[in-house]
C-alpha cells in the first residue's frame, strides 16, 4: 500500500479529495520510531504537521512537578503544526509508547496547504480548535491541583489548631465534672442560708460573667493573679483552697470580697470549690464552642470558596463574599509569614453574573502570589467604578521588574523555585477573568504591587 492509499486510509483524512491527498503524498516524507523515542524534544522546533499512520505518541509537560502526560495521539490523529497554528517549539517531550510511523509535512510547506488544499485545511483546522480545548482543560486541572495541593496544607493546619483545642478541652470537662458532683454535694451539707445562697449565685454570676478573661493571660500575669488570691485565701483562712486552680478559673478578687462577708470557714471552703469547679467547667464547655464555632467558620468559607454545591452556569456573585472566604483559606499561609492582610469592601457593593468558583480561583491566585512577594502586609480591596467592579490585591514586596512584568502572564513562566509553581497561575487568571468578559491589569514599583481585576456590572456579558 503506498503512501497516497494509507492517507486515504486514515481516519480523519478518508473523505478528503483524492487530488489533496495526492498533494500530501507528494511532499511528506515517512519517519519511523521505535518504542522510547522522542519526535520532538521540549522547546525544540516543529517540524511540520504530523499526520500518524500508526502507533502510539504522548506528549509530557513538566509544569513544575515533573513531566505529566497530557496528551496523546494513535493511528488515525494528527498533530504538529497545524494550518493557522502559531506553534512554534514543543511545549513538551514527544515520544512514542509503541512502534510509530508518521508521515511529516513539512514546515515550509503549510502555507501552500491552506492555499491548495481548502477541504484538509478545514479537517486540520477542526483539530486545532479541539487540540486547544484539551490544552486549555488541561492546564486549567493542573492548575486547580496545584492550588488545591497548597490550599489542604493550609487548611489541615488551620483545622488542626481548633480541633486539638477541642479535644482536649473535652477530655478536661469530664475530669471537671466529677468535681463539680463533688463540690454540688459539699455545697449542699453546708446547709447555707437564703442570704448566702444569693451571695453564692451572685458570685456564680461575676464568675461566668467574666469567663472570656482567663484568656491571653501572660505568665507575668496569671502569676500575679495566683500570688494576690493565695494572700486572700490566707487572709480569710481557706488555705486548704488550691491557689491556682482558683488562679486559672475566671473569679474575681470583687467576687471573693463578697463572699467573704456572707460566708465563713467550711461554707466558705465549700463555696469556693463548687465555684471552681463550675467556672472551670463553663470555661471549659466555651472553649468547645469558640473552637467548633471556628471549625464551622471555616468550612463554611472552604464551601463558599469552592461553589461546590452549585451549578456551573451563570448567577449573581457576591464578590465581598468571595474574598472573605479566599482570605479565610489562605489565612495560615499569612500567620505562618507573620503578615498583616487587610480586606475593604463596601456593604453595598454590587453583584456579577458569572461563575463564582472561577472568580475565587482568581482571587486564591492572586492573593497567594501576593502573601509569596509580600514583606509585612497584604491589602485587598473591591469598589464600584462606573459600570464594573474593580478588585485590587496590593503587597508591600520588591516590586517586579519589568523585563519580568512583560512575562508574568505568559504560561509556564513562574519566578518560583523549581516544584513550587507551575508558570500557569497568572495564565489562567487572565483566561477566567476574561470569560467573564473582564481585564486584569498590574502596576509595580518597590514596595508596591497592585494587581487589579475589571469586571463589568452588564448581566448580559456575564
Amino acid at each position: 500500500m503506498n503512501i497516497q492509499e494509507r492517507l486515504s486510509a486514515h481516519r480523519l483524512l478518508a473523505g478528503a479529495p483524492p487530488e489533496q491527498l495526492a498533494w500530501l503524498a507528494a511532499r511528506g516524507h515517512l519517519v519511523r520510531l521505535e518504542a522510547g523515542g522522542v519526535l520532538a524534544a521540549k522547546g525544540s522546533a516543529v517540524l511540520g504537521l504530523y499526520i500518524i499512520l500508526s502507533g502510539h505518541l504522548s506528549i509530557h509537560v513538566d509544569r513544575g512537578a515533573g513531566p505529566h502526560k497530557v496528551m496523546e495521539w494513535r493511528g488515525g490523529d494528527v498533530s504538529g503544526l497545524l494550518p493557522y497554528s502559531r506553534l512554534v517549539g514543543a511545549p513538551g517531550e514527544v515520544r512514542a509508547e509503541a512502534p510509530t510511523e508518521i508521515f511529516v509535512i513539512p514546515r515550509a510547506e503549510i502555507p501552500a496547504l491552506i492555499r491548495d488544499c481548502y477541504d484538509l485545511t478545514s479537517i486540520f483546522v477542526h483539530v486545532m480548535v479541539d487540540r486547544a480545548r484539551q490544552f486549555t482543560s488541561s492546564d486549567l486541572q493542573v492548575e486547580k491541583m496545584s492550588s488545591l495541593g497548597k490550599l489542604a496544607a493550609g487548611l489541615a493546619h488551620e483545622l488542626n489548631n481548633p480541633a486539638s483545642a477541642v479535644a482536649r478541652s473535652a477530655q478536661g470537662l469530664k475530669a471537671r465534672l466529677s468535681e463539680v458532683e463533688g463540690a454540688s454535694r459539699a455545697l449542699g451539707a453546708a446547709g447555707l442560708s437564703a442570704a448566702q445562697q444569693a451571695a453564692v449565685d451572685r458570685s456564680r454570676v461575676d464568675c461566668l460573667a467574666a469567663a472570656g478573661a482567663t484568656f491571653g493571660r501572660s505568665s507575668m500575669e496569671r502569676a500575679d493573679r495566683e500570688d494576690a488570691i493565695a494572700g486572700w485565701l490566707e487572709r480569710h483562712g481557706a488555705g486548704s483552697i488550691a491557689a491556682e486552680a482558683l488562679a486559672e478559673s475566671a473569679i474575681t478578687l470583687d467576687a471573693l470580697d463578697a463572699l467573704a462577708r456572707e460566708l465563713h470557714g467550711e461554707a466558705l471552703q465549700a463555696t469556693l470549690r463548687w465555684l471552681v469547679a463550675a467556672c472551670a467547667t463553663y470555661q471549659l464547655a466555651s472553649e468547645i464552642e469558640a473552637s467548633a464555632s471556628k471549625i464551622h467558620n471555616l468550612v463554611a468559607a472552604v464551601k463558599g470558596f469552592t461553589y461546590m454545591d452549585q451549578a456551573t452556569m451563570p448567577k449573581p456573585v457576591d464578590v465581598g463574599r468571595g474574598l472573605a472566604d479566599t482570605l479565610a483559606v489562605l489565612n495560615a499561609k499569612a500567620r505562618g509569614k507573620s503578615l498583616s492582610v487587610s480586606l475593604d469592601v463596601p456593604p453595598d457593593l454590587p453583584r456579577i453574573a458569572g461563575f463564582g468558583g472561577e472568580l475565587n480561583q482568581v482571587w486564591a491566585n492572586l492573593v497567594d502570589n501576593a502573601l509569596d512577594a509580600a514583606r509585612s502586609h497584604v491589602s485587598v480591596a473591591a469598589n464600584r467604578r462606573g459600570d464594573s467592579v474593580v478588585v485590587s490585591v496590593v503587597d508591600d514586596g520588591p516590586g517586579l521588574p519589568p523585563e519580568i512584568r512583560e512575562r508574568i502572564f505568559d504560561p509556564f513562566f513562574t519566578t518560583k523555585p523549581v516544584g513550587q509553581g507551575t508558570g500557569l497561575g497568572l495564565d489562567i487568571a487572565r483566561r477566567l477573568v476574561r470569560r467573564h468578559h473582564g481585564e486584569i491589569e498590574v502596576d509595580s514599583r518597590p514596595g508596591h504591587t497592585q494587581f487589579s481585576v475589571v469586571l463589568p456590572l452588564d448581566e448580559g456579558k456575564g
